[in-house]
């Protein structure tokens, strides 16, 4: 199934106004490429779910012993550099980069692209879409990014300045120089 894109050549959405849209329907999950147009994100089946509440709960636990950053699930909006406004399955963004963001845009959506994000593939995604939006972060200065395709069984690893590597399988993952000893159980998300 491709995602519904909405062209919004002829009315421009202020990302204020884009804020409100989301707020008035909470049932419907939105995000704004770069050109403006809107994005319908189709739901999630159940096991999708499940199993990114368990990529958010590894990262969490972590982060909340490192302290060295703020955790987000896929409700969270960032306006990125190019005007997207993106919504990560999971993402992740430093302490030191999440105390630069201003009090007042921290209650909608901050003008920033987190550090680390993923994307979790459910059977409604794109794959060529997803992949997109994944260069999409590292373009706009997050520096790593994995795409989970549970279907295959593949991660796609995502850095700056680096070709993308295909992992088959893995057991975990490594949050890298990125993530001080952050590793993702691949096992409970299989």
């Amino acid at each position: 199934m491709n995602t519904l894109v909405i062209n919004c050549n002829s009315v421009a959405l202020t990302n204020k106004q884009f804020f409100q849209l989301c707020i008035n329907n909470p049932n419907v999950r939105l995000e704004k490429n770069h050109r403006g147009d809107l994005v319908i994100m189709t739901p999630v089946g159940d096991i999708s779910s499940n199993r990114n509440a368990g990529i958010i709960a590894q990262l969490w636990l972590w982060n909340s012993n490192s302290n060295l950053g703020m955790v987000f699930d896929s409700s969270a909006g960032f306006i990125l550099p190019n005007n997207a406004i993106r919504s990560p399955d999971a993402s992740w963004i430093s302490i030191e980069k999440w105390q630069l963001i201003p009090h007042e845009e921290k209650e909608k959506f901050s003008h920033i692209c987190p550090d680390f994000v993923i994307e979790l593939m459910s059977p409604s995604d794109n794959l060529k879409d997803t992949q997109k939006k994944m260069k999409e972060y590292i373009e706009n200065g997050a520096k790593l990014g994995w795409l989970i395709n549970r279907k295959n069984s593949q991660v796609e690893i995502y850095r700056e300045n680096k070709e993308v590597e295909i992992l088959n399988n893995p057991n975990s993952l490594s949050g890298e120089n990125i993530l001080v000893n952050f590793v993702l159980n691949m096992e409970q998300v299989w």
